[in-house]
This record gives C-alpha cells, sequence and structure tokens, in this order.
C-alpha cells in the first residue's frame, strides 16, 4: 500500500473491506443470541432469560453511622474517579467551606482556604471573592484609620458584609449558584475559569 500524498488512485481500491455477511455462526457470542427488543416480544419467546438490572454508571457512597467503638462516622471513602460537584477537599460540608470563606478572618482566611481547597469549584470561586472583595475593604480601612468614627461605621459594613455574603453563599450551595459582587464577582469568575 502506498502512503504518499500525491497517489494516482485513491486509497479506496488498494483498502481490504469487511468480509461479506454469511449466515456462519459468528465468533462473537452477541450477535448469534439476537432478541428481540421489545419486552413483550421477549416474554414470548422461549429460552430467553432476562438481561441483568442496570448498573448506575458512578459509584455511590453511602452513609456509615457511627457504632460505639468506632472513631469516624460519615461517608465511605472514595473509590475509583467518581467526582461529585459537591465533594470538597477538606471533608467538610460545601456549604459550610464557602461560608468559611467570608468568616474565617478574610482576607486571610479565604487565602488559605485558596490553598487547601482543590477540588470544588463553588468554594473556589467564593474564596477568590472574598479575597479580592476584603482586601479592598482593609485597604479602605487602612485610608480611613484616621477617623475613629469612619472607622466604625466601615468596620459595622464590613461585619454586614461578611455575614449577608456567607448567608447567600450557605443558601446557593444547593444550586451551586455563584452570587456575585458587582466588581469582585466578575473577577473572581474570570480567575477561576483561567485555572
Amino acid at each position: 500500500m502506498d502512503f504518499a500524498p500525491y497517489q494516482s488512485s485513491p486509497p479506496e481500491n488498494n483498502r481490504p473491506f469487511s468480509p461479506p455477511r454469511s449466515n456462519v455462526a459468528s465468533p462473537r457470542a452477541s450477535l448469534d443470541n439476537r432478541r428481540p427488543f421489545s419486552p413483550s416480544q421477549q416474554q414470548r419467546g422461549a429460552g430467553f432469560a432476562s438481561p441483568p438490572p442496570l448498573q448506575h454508571p458512578q459509584p455511590q457512597r453511602s452513609w456509615q453511622p457511627a457504632l460505639p467503638g468506632q472513631a469516624a462516622a460519615g461517608y465511605a471513602p472514595e473509590t475509583g474517579t467518581y467526582v461529585s460537584e459537591f465533594d470538597t477537599s477538606l471533608g467538610i460540608r460545601l456549604d459550610y467551606e464557602a461560608c468559611l470563606a467570608y468568616l474565617a478572618l478574610p482576607p486571610l482566611g479565604a487565602i488559605i482556604l485558596l490553598i487547601l481547597e482543590r477540588k470544588s469549584d463553588f468554594v473556589r470561586f467564593h474564596a477568590w471573592q472574598s479575597s479580592l472583595l476584603f482586601t479592598v475593604v482593609f485597604i479602605v480601612h487602612l485610608i480611613f484609620s484616621w477617623s475613629k468614627f469612619l472607622s466604625w461605621v466601615i468596620f459595622i459594613a464590613d461585619l454586614c458584609l461578611m455575614g449577608w455574603l456567607a448567608l447567600r453563599a450557605y443558601r446557593d450551595a444547593d444550586t451551586l449558584d455563584r452570587f456575585e459582587v458587582p466588581i469582585f464577582g466578575q473577577i473572581a469568575s474570570r480567575i477561576l475559569d483561567d485555572e
């Protein structure tokens, strides 16, 4: 067979084709035992056994309660390559971990969460958003540190913002919706998409 790029005849002329179909028994058992497609036809035919029940394509984790004398309770360890959108690297529930991005001394807690969390994009988004937002809030605190009144107003607004964003992250964890703060949420989404 000639593999030159410029041939005088197309390679289909020299290529071997599949042998024609014959009524001789096939070496593959699946071709010999052709079953009808509908269940009603299958029940009429004698000698056909029902197929085995379908297996779930991904292994599921089962809850294992702690018995007296056992150290840990929770989900069984992962086996295989099953990955869920709700799994986290730290083993904490997704909604709690997303709240930690805002409640664990931002922006420092969010940066630590970015370093430790590798599985969940939902948690990483909230950690990026928290670290970006509260870094700017920290700089605003430094700029207005000369005024005691403004510092307290910004601090109270900072606490309210932390609580509100943590509540939004907690509520949105069921549907994996991301609440984006106007400027910082878009930047966090772009950073997360580039990872």
